[in-house]
């Protein structure tokens, strides 16, 4: 099956490439960017030596007559318009931005600062969030993948919020990312001098990912409120660790909260389940597409903590967007994507 991929010079689209190469089913028949258009894709990605694609234009109609789907790793705003345009030609889309995550145009407004997408492609798209959506998401032809962080952070509360076990004001994420969350244009926060030897928070009660983390949440326990999220870089290039608190309305011990979450996720292979008193590190994931958890409850709190870890450029862009795509096109949806972690 034919595949392009817009935007393929961020470090979305370079991941999107090396999981793609790889996939025994999606061919990449085309490569485009709306900077480097006229440029092979290996000019100024070394690592890439042995693609000779060419960087093309992005027009919907050419990219149709090749295509089946398109991957959009493109910045927030520029979705919102290609988006329809690609849908027009018959295209499937699937999105790595946020412009679609947000059904409520509004609230993409204030928390983006752009102007949101159609309201009809707003209700076309599917968020993918692969091991809960799937059924949606094999007859969508519009995805909206989950951000970075709330991939790690939905996936380590769903199996709570979806047994009504949450006091719905007590929830606490506490995550960290490497700095390739920030993508590739350069910043004086994310170079070398700044970040090396320094831990820092950002956009603290500003993230543009707390009204995407507490629709999902809403959807699988009504009245879940609003969340305290707050976000750090930590001087490493992959990865993202969420650290989740939350009250507990149950009285459970850390054993069945355990085996809670491995009957929820046994038919994903995906998500890992660690063993009582095992917690993740983002080194165990760095490359994968795999999502691993731990959970323990403060027998003198009622509280639980869940700890998510995963590669943010794999499980949390372009291995999810292709999962999605596995889904939609009929695959298993571990094709391609079960490459080991690498280590150390």
């Amino acid at each position: 099956m034919n595949v392009s991929i817009i935007g393929a010079t961020g470090y979305s689209g370079i991941e999107l490439i090396r999981l793609l190469e790889n996939h025994p089913q999606f061919n990449i028949v085309s490569l485009h960017s709306s900077s480097m258009a006229g440029h092979y894709i290996h000019e100024e990605n070394p690592h890439l030596l042995h693609i000779t694609q060419l960087l093309k234009d992005i027009d919907p109609i050419k990219i149709a007559k090749e295509s089946s789907i398109v991957f959009l790793a493109t910045p927030s705003g520029v979705s919102a318009k290609l988006a329809p345009q690609l849908m027009d030609t018959g295209l499937t889309v699937i999105d790595l931005s946020g412009d679609l995550r947000l059904k409520d145009p509004e609230s993409y407004k204030t928390w983006y600062k752009k102007d949101a997408a159609p309201a009809e492609t707003l209700e076309q798209a599917v968020y993918g969030l692969s091991e809960w959506n799937a059924g949606q998401i094999k007859s969508a032809q519009l995805i909206a993948n989950p951000g970075c962080f709330p991939t790690a952070a939905l996936l380590g509360l769903a199996p709570l919020c979806e047994q009504q076990w949450c006091d719905r004001n007590s929830i606490i994420i506490d995550a960290k990312s490497g700095v390739s969350g920030a993508g590739r244009t350069p910043l004086s926060t994310t170079m070398f001098s700044e970040v090396n030897e320094n831990f820092r928070i950002y956009k603290v009660h500003q993230h543009q990912h707390i009204p995407e983390i507490e629709q999902q949440l809403q959807s699988w326990q009504n009245g879940i409120g609003s969340i305290e999220f707050s976000t750090h870089l930590v001087p490493m290039t992959r990865g993202i660790m969420a650290t989740m608190y939350v009250q507990l309305t149950e009285r459970v011990t850390t054993k069945q909260l355990i085996d809670l979450y491995k009957s929820t996720y046994e038919n994903h292979p995906f998500v890992r389940i660690q063993e009582e008193g095992q917690f993740p590190s983002t080194k165990q994931v760095m490359g994968s597409n795999f999502c691993d958890i731990s959970v323990a409850i403060n027998e003198r709190t009622g509280r639980a903590t869940i700890v998510s870890v995963i590669d943010n450029l794999v499980k949390g862009a372009a291995g999810q967007a292709i999962q999605n795509a596995n889904i939609m096109s009929g695959f298993e949806e571990t094709t391609g994507l079960l490459q080991v972690p690498l280590f150390p």
